[in-house]
């Protein structure tokens, strides 16, 4: 078994604190993600919550995308050899999980919940550019969902 993921958990200066999830579900979603994964090694990870202004900056500097956009995954890159817990870093932008909840006509916790799994399996080397790892991705996804009662996000 392994050990329960750490999560550092920050949010934005501003970011209004009413109807964001606690650390400790971030934490259960990582684990399940993890687990799921068949991730054995001690994960640790930190969760960043921001706005639209923050999101759109990072998707821009980073991706060349000037929209702020659900959840943005830096996976860590270690010198080799180098063995640490620490698989990276996420940010999720809460005013678009909040607008994508509710479009899709489902909980805003459960999108949380989904953005969380997907990125962490971004952060463990999953991916969707090819058909055939998007599907292995999502399935994945839908499975470590199922666990916490949540429909498939894909079915949507």
């Amino acid at each position: 078994m392994t050990e329960a993921p750490i999560v550092h958990l920050s949010l934005a200066p501003g970011l209004p604190r009413h109807g964001l999830p606690q650390r400790a579900s971030f934490e259960r979603w990582a684990a399940a993600a993890a687990a799921g994964a068949r991730r054995r090694r001690a994960t640790e990870l930190s969760i960043r919550l921001v706005g639209i202004d923050e999101g759109r900056l990072l998707n821009l500097q980073y991706r060349g995308r000037d929209y702020a956009t659900n959840v943005l995954s830096f996976p860590t890159d270690l010198p080799p050899g180098l063995r640490l817990p620490l698989i990276g870093d996420l940010v999720i932008c809460a005013p678009v999980v909040a607008r994508e909840a509710a479009e899709q006509g489902k909980a805003a916790r459960d999108h949380y919940a989904h953005l969380t799994v997907h990125g962490v399996l971004h952060l463990l080397g999953y991916d969707h550019e090819h058909d055939a790892d998007a599907e292995r991705m999502e399935a994945l996804e839908t499975r470590v969902l199922a666990g916490f009662g949540i429909a498939d996000p894909y079915r949507v």
